[in-house]
């Protein structure tokens, strides 16, 4: 009997809710400072201080909110005040670089809803960065993602 294809986003949309808040939040944040240690250092993550901002992957069911504490990305549990709503696969071309974020955004494949403002200042912050976010142990994720879902 051969094994069944994995279908990612099911186990994805399986796994998440069993896992505990406090280990997502843990991973996320690690990878995240670490990722963004510089431009953190150097407060172009400030617009976030007091402030909450959503990623939200809809076909994977997953909602990441995220806010400034002290000069580090937390993960919190409060709905941001503005939501960066997309795919997986358009989150994981933002990030990787693959296509113009505005494109992305034009095309409605990425969609900013609650204060634009906000949403607007993040997404002109994490494209003005010089290099992608393939880089690290994100990138190493990232780029295994990536390769998937060329396959899927």
């Amino acid at each position: 009997m051969l094994p069944l294809p994995i279908n990612l986003e099911h186990l994805i949309r399986l796994l998440d809710p069993k896992v505990p808040f406090i280990i997502k939040q843990r991973v996320v944040e690690s990878l995240l400072n670490h990722t963004f240690a510089e431009p953190l250092q150097e407060g172009e993550f400030d617009v976030l201080e007091g402030r909450r901002i959503t990623l939200a992957i809809a076909d994977l069911g997953i909602a990441l909110s995220l806010t400034l504490e002290a000069q580090r990305l937390v993960v919190c549990r409060e709905l941001g005040e503005a939501i960066i709503r997309g795919g997986w696969r358009e989150f994981l071309c933002l990030a990787t670089r693959r296509e113009d974020p505005d494109s992305l955004f034009f095309q409605r494949r990425l969609v900013i809803e609650g204060d634009t403002e906000l949403g607007l200042t993040l997404k002109n912050l994490l494209d003005g960065r010089e290099e992608s976010f393939a880089q690290g142990r994100l990138g190493e994720v990232l780029i295994g993602l990536e390769r998937f879902a060329r396959r899927a």
